[in-house]
């Protein structure tokens, strides 16, 4: 269960929930695919951006987002 960083935070730098979701998602493949490439030397991904003690790509990715290291890309207006 996710407690810290508490979800209402996040919701607040990110916008909503699916904007998280999709941002957590995104940033958490990309550092489960830098610790698979570690051993290759392919140096591909970004790493982690926070010094954590979680294990999980998504608990780390969360963090980072609490921590404002990842934010999310913002859109062009849409012009009519």
């Amino acid at each position: 269960m996710l407690i810290e960083p508490p979800i209402g935070e996040l919701v607040d730098r990110v916008g909503s929930r699916f904007g998280l979701a999709v941002l957590a998602a995104r940033r958490a493949r990309q550092i489960n695919a830098y610790f698979n490439e570690l051993g290759a030397g392919v140096g591909g991904y970004v790493p982690p951006q926070v010094h954590s003690l979680a294990r999980m790509p998504l608990s780390i990715a969360m963090q980072e987002i609490a921590e404002g290291k990842v934010v999310p890309a913002s859109e062009p207006d849409a012009e009519e």
